[in-house]
């Protein structure tokens, strides 16, 4: 990736939204959007349900036209090219499962070489190759033999790529790829698309809700915010800045920049402050049942400690020095420290043994 190569993609003053019928009004939900995808990178596209994510991701791929504007395809007008000149540069899949019926893998793959084929349909020399390569890429050339029917959905979700690799486009736009895949799938899929941008040298586009993985994964964020507008940049920038937070947080939730997501806020209990003496992820976890008391984790050393020692599960210790009474207790599992936090902090609250 380099900043000087011409974009692969490239949105100029665009409007989104929707024509009216007859003569009704047409409906604008994004307005004056500017965006630049530049070949090897991974930018992925988020905001809150209803900011127009799907209506920006339609106008992107030409399902829909723009209202104002224009978007360029390696520097070319969209709208300007045919169907086979785009679906060469551009390659896109949905969210919705795609019925192939008894077709296997390869075959499936192999659909993503249709706008090379000449009217015959003959399949060539370098259509195989560029399957073979999309199979490899994509990591599920061991599946080429298997019918798609037969797979799991994370593994059809990485040939459904596949089949998008294998038209050699020079924009990869994918909507909510790990909508419907267990937490192992989707770290899966993010490391297989982190990968595939320097292999292929594509510019990968993915609208997400996974603001963790936006945030962890992505060369760039496209944050579809308040007031219709799209604003885009590297993730550390729209969460150091204040954005992420402004757009996603409630009432009751927050932006946790520790965890780069937003989380229920915790406004714990007052004035209740602990020292957790431990090292490493065993410190980690400690604190983390420390917050869930509703105790905020301090480096204050002069009030209440609780000290953990590893193990499974792990044994703590609980000191508070202040006058009128050292207090003293222990355990074993952070369950019960959670339950013993609580308790100390509203002495009237019953424990599950009381």
């Amino acid at each position: 990736m380099t900043g000087t190569a011409r974009p692969a993609l490239e949105a100029v003053a665009v409007g989104a939204g929707y024509r009216g019928r007859r003569r009704a009004p047409a409906v604008t939900v994004l307005r004056d959007v500017n965006l630049v995808a530049r070949p090897g990178e991974l930018i992925t596209l988020i905001g809150p349900n209803g900011a127009g994510k799907s209506t920006l991701l339609r106008t992107l791929v030409g399902a829909q036209p723009p209202l104002a504007g224009r978007v360029l395809l390696d520097g070319s007008d969209l709208a300007a090219l045919s169907p086979r000149q785009r679906a060469r540069r551009l390659a896109v899949t949905l969210t919705e499962p795609v019925d192939v019926g008894l077709m296997n893998v390869e075959a499936v793959v192999a659909l993503g070489r249709l706008p090379y084929r000449s009217w015959l349909g003959r399949e060539t020399r370098e259509d195989r190759t560029a399957v073979d390569r999309a199979l490899s890429d994509a990591g599920v050339e061991a599946l080429r033999h298997r019918p798609l029917s037969d797979l799991s959905d994370g593994e059809r979700q990485r040939v459904m790529v596949a089949r998008a690799l294998a038209q050699e486009p020079a924009v990869l736009v994918l909507d909510e790829p790990t909508a419907f895949l267990d937490v192992a799938r989707r770290i899966e899929l993010a490391a297989m698309l982190t990968g595939l941008t320097a292999t292929t040298g594509a510019a990968i586009v993915l609208s997400t809700h996974d603001l963790g993985f936006a945030l962890r994964r992505a060369d760039q964020v496209w944050l579809v915010g308040p007031g219709s507008t799209v604003t885009a940049s590297a993730p550390e920038d729209l969460a150091y800045g204040g954005l992420i937070g402004r757009t996603f947080a409630g009432d009751n939730m927050s932006f946790d920049d520790a965890a780069a997501t937003i989380v229920v806020a915790d406004h714990g209990v007052p004035g209740a402050r602990v020292h957790v003496a431990a090292e490493g992820r065993l410190r980690q976890w400690a604190e983390h049942a420390v917050r869930r008391a509703g105790w905020a984790a301090t480096y204050d050393t002069s009030g209440p400690v609780v000290r953990v020692d590893p193990g499974t599960p792990c044994r703590w210790k609980f000191e508070d020095p202040r006058p009128p009474a050292t207090a003293h207790a222990e355990g074993s599992g952070f369950g019960s420290l959670v339950v013993h936090l609580r308790q100390k902090a509203t002495p009237h609250r019953p424990t599950p043994d009381s």
